[in-house]
């Protein structure tokens, strides 16, 4: 079994901005966009930000494995329950314009590993975006048919269940990007400073931002900073109760009408 080390994050106190402002980082808030300047709009205090060979704690390292451990259950049982829903979903696929069923792109994992994620296919051949960087949108023309209701019911994120029990993700963890992800047209990296921290899990098919409603296009730097924010926070705070919980409010968020973009 193959566990990613990991380290401990103290608690960010604050966001600074350019300029020497500072406003709270853990105000449950939006911040606002008037105060934003276009570049390194987060920096967390370096002493909060251990390096990577501190040690885990042991009480940690046992929940990692044991996390690791409903992964590869409950990933390779949702798998077997969902081969007919993806034997429909694949038929729908290749009926509509006879392309491939599964898309794969390059993200990046633990350790800013990249990986490559798997997807039912959602958007039309020709105008697969294998970068990622062109996000998808509610009323994006790439989208077909079947690709909408994919994607408006969550169902093309099925294959990443494989990427679970392969090691790659988790169930849950910060969302993975793709190599040079942009928010608002500004890579993430000058975004945000301590950026790269949110790498020191697996990624995951849903995280702490999610449950919190912040998904779906990052062309508002504020929510993408809180997006960040709420990956940090995870990877500072994990714990299983916390991994069940995210798991439970995900579920309810999408019973509710969840976009599904």
């Amino acid at each position: 079994m193959r566990i990613v080390s990991e380290t401990r994050l103290g608690p960010p106190e604050s966001v600074k901005l350019r300029g020497g402002r500072q406003i709270s980082a853990t105000a449950d808030r939006d911040i606002p966009y008037s105060i934003l300047p276009a570049k390194r709009l987060m920096s967390f205090a370096a002493a909060d930000m251990p390096g990577p060979f501190d040690r885990v704690p042991k009480e940690r390292t046992i929940q990692l494995a044991f996390k690791r451990l409903i992964d590869v259950v409950l990933s390779a049982i949702c798998l077997i329950l969902a081969c007919p829903l993806l034997a429909v979903a694949a038929v729908a696929i290749r009926v509509e314009d006879g392309g491939p069923i599964l898309f794969r792109q390059v993200r990046i994992g633990a350790g800013s590993r990249p990986f490559g994620i798997l997807k039912l296919r959602t958007i039309r051949v020709c105008d697969c975006d294998e970068r990622g960087l062109i996000q998808v949108t509610a009323a994006d023309p790439r989208l077909t048919r079947v690709g909408r209701l994919l994607r408006k019911t969550n169902l093309d994120e099925i294959p990443q269940l494989w990427n679970v029990l392969a090691g790659d993700m988790s169930l849950v963890g910060p969302r993975p990007h793709v190599p040079g992800m942009l928010a608002a047209g500004i890579p993430y990296e000058a975004l945000v400073d301590e950026y790269q921290h949110r790498h020191r899990m697996r990624p995951g098919l849903t995280g702490l931002a999610q449950s919190r409603g912040l998904r779906g296009p990052t062309d508002d730097p504020a929510r993408a900073i809180r997006r960040i924010r709420c990956d940090i926070e995870y990877i500072r705070e994990f714990s299983l109760a916390l991994d069940f919980r995210i798991m439970i409010r995900t579920a309810l968020n999408e019973l509710r009408g969840g976009t599904g973009i």
